[in-house]
């Protein structure tokens, strides 16, 4: 029997943009500009279907301190559609949206308990304190660069004790170092269920006492949030056992799609391909509207058409004619070439010469860890400190798509090379 079910959700960033994008049909920016709030309802919409006792959100509701009046509209609306059916909510605010940032003087409805500063403890059953606790602490400025596990204080053992938090945990790299603690931490705290918040790639880090979960943003806005988003909802029975179930909440999804040409011949092969690829993951996108890259790889014939200054702008604008207007619709954001001339690669490789030599070099780049680590740095003050990074700041290349860039260099000066030797 079920004590105590609950939906954890985190980093809704409501009015956020979608990043990474080169231009989009008029008839589908619509559907890009109101997605982080149709995710945001939707998990309005499970808490009452699965008729739940609370909504958490771990923080970063909103995408900045000042927050857009709009988005706040959004939010205290949801929590009223709550209220209206009796599920109560709480909430903690993150780093990109702290207490100190404007906000409209909106009323709260009563259900609803924003935690403070200093941090609270919370009863989940008014009439019943002692069956399940919600311990959350927001932050009060966006640098919160020390541990907020000591602000909690000690928990008290017998009711089911959830912690509300946004920090990075274990030191993820890939997550700026707020409110920084360790699993040991969360482990060590008493709290039964660990409700996190900030990271947006949704990943259980113990499943177990305590359970201690991020449930990641519930709409990916770029490249590096691709597949399916959504919250966790949670069953707890009276044993404490925990049952953490994802569900998915998003109405948009970024994919990315590889295809080799080395096995085709002509052009029509190579757009059998691509649409064959784009149904496939159509398919497989639980009724959801996708925003792909394509990436061309391989060695093959058609490599010296792909290289033609006109082609590819040509196919990306065809595959979004026919694409755009489906429901779910596809929009294909880019193509990549990295493909290669049709070549023995393996006995030049072999060979003692500057393309031998060459070829090697570029293979030991992509196995070696060092150089991508220096590649990624270089890059690192274009895409976070540069003048661009407004633009770029969130889009920074992944290891694989540095190798990526790689092949692709060694595709252009093979190009070049071969040409001038008449291959």
């Amino acid at each position: 029997m079920s004590i105590l079910r609950f939906v954890h959700a985190a980093d809704l960033h409501l009015d956020s943009p979608f990043t990474g994008l080169r231009e989009i049909a008029p008839q589908i920016s619509s559907t890009l500009y109101g997605a982080t709030f149709a995710a945001y309802e939707n998990i309005i919409s499970l808490c009452i279907d699965e008729k739940v006792d609370a909504l958490l959100v771990a923080g970063d509701i909103f995408d900045s301190a000042d927050r857009s009046l709009k988005a706040q509209l959004a939010f205290v609306g949801g929590l009223k559609r709550l209220d209206a059916v009796g599920i109560r909510s709480f909430i903690c605010h993150g780093n990109h949206d702290p207490l100190n940032g404007w906000e409209a003087r909106i009323d709260l409805p009563p259900s609803c308990h924003r935690f403070s500063a200093s941090g609270e403890a919370v009863p989940v059953f008014l009439g019943d304190p002692k069956r399940a606790v919600v311990h959350g602490i927001s932050y009060p400025q966006r640098e919160v660069r020390e541990s907020l596990i000591p602000r909690f204080g000690s928990v008290e053992p017998g009711p089911f004790n959830i912690g509300l938090l946004h920090a990075n945990v274990g030191n993820n790299t890939q997550h700026d170092t707020y409110a920084p603690c360790s699993l040991s931490d969360l482990a060590s705290s008493g709290m039964d269920y660990w409700a996190l918040g900030h990271v947006h790639t949704r990943e259980v880090l113990i499943a177990g006492s305590p359970t201690v979960i991020y449930p990641g943003n519930p709409q990916g806005r770029h490249p590096n949030e691709p597949g399916a988003r959504g919250v966790y909802l949670v069953d707890v029975n009276e044993g404490k056992e925990v049952n953490a179930e994802f569900r998915p909440v998003d109405v948009v999804r970024w994919d990315a799609i590889s295809i080799d040409i080395s096995g085709l011949q002509t052009e029509q092969q190579l757009l059998n391909a691509i649409d064959e690829s784009l149904a496939e993951r159509q398919a497989a996108s639980e009724d959801r509207s996708l925003l792909v890259r394509i990436a061309l790889a391989g060695r093959g014939e058609l490599h010296q058409t792909l290289a033609r200054p006109q082609f590819l702008p040509e196919v990306l604008e065809s595959i979004n004619n026919n694409w755009a207007r489906q429901h779910p619709f596809v929009w294909c954001e880019r193509i990549a070439d990295s493909t290669s001339p049709l070549f023995d690669r393996q006995r030049r490789l072999e060979g003692m010469d500057f393309i031998s030599d060459l070829l090697r070099l570029y293979d030991e780049a992509k196995t070696d860890h060092g150089v991508i680590a220096e590649m990624r740095q270089l890059l690192s003050g274009l895409y976070e400190q540069g003048r661009p990074s407004p633009f770029l700041k969130g889009n920074a290349p992944t290891d694989d798509e540095l190798r990526a860039m790689l092949t692709a260099a060694e595709s252009l000066s093979l190009s070049e090379l071969l040409q001038e030797e008449g291959e």
